[in-house]
């Protein structure tokens, strides 16, 4: 969450965009057996809120964490419980990965471009990767100049994406 604040401060003071954050931490407690493959989900109204926030959205922006070499389950389990192909047909998405360690989440980010794709969104292809990122994290602040830069040259190309 230290490094999405990080960048929805950099949309909001390179492009003027104010933007909504999606904590899949805080999913309904019951997702997993409540919704995700159940055909009432759409009856399950905090899920149903979720859903609806989806549909109306234009860009999605993953923050996606290294996890045993590719993104974390809760991700799929995510996606997979959106309406398809409604949900992410024809939007827009970009990525941004991170680890503690060396990959910065490359092979997670390949692995979720493939879902994307399938689902029929549009992915940037601009994926920063953000390795080693507790050396860079001072507080809720990313110090790395680099890595700044970076993000805010992929939130250039999202905005362009948009155009």
């Amino acid at each position: 969450m230290k490094l999405l604040r990080c960048y929805e401060q950099i949309l909001h003071q390179r492009h003027g965009v104010f933007s909504e954050t999606l904590d899949l931490a805080l999913l309904p407690s019951d997702f997993l057996t409540s919704v995700l493959y159940q055909p009432s989900k759409s009856s399950h109204p905090e899920w149903q809120k979720w859903q609806e926030m989806v549909d109306t959205l234009d860009v999605l922006v993953f923050v996606i964490p290294e996890y045993n070499g590719s993104y974390p389950g809760i991700l799929k389990a995510f996606i997979d419980a959106l309406a398809f192909p409604r949900s992410l047909q024809g939007k827009r998405a970009a990525m941004i990965g991170l680890s503690d360690g060396t990959q910065g989440a490359a092979l997670g980010m390949a692995h979720f471009a493939d879902v994307l794709n399938y689902a029929g969104a549009v992915a940037l292809p601009l994926r920063p990767r953000l390795i080693q990122i507790n050396r860079y994290m001072e507080g809720d602040q990313l110090v790395h100049e680099p890595y700044l830069r970076l993000l805010e040259q992929h939130a250039d190309s999202l905005m362009a994406l948009l155009r």
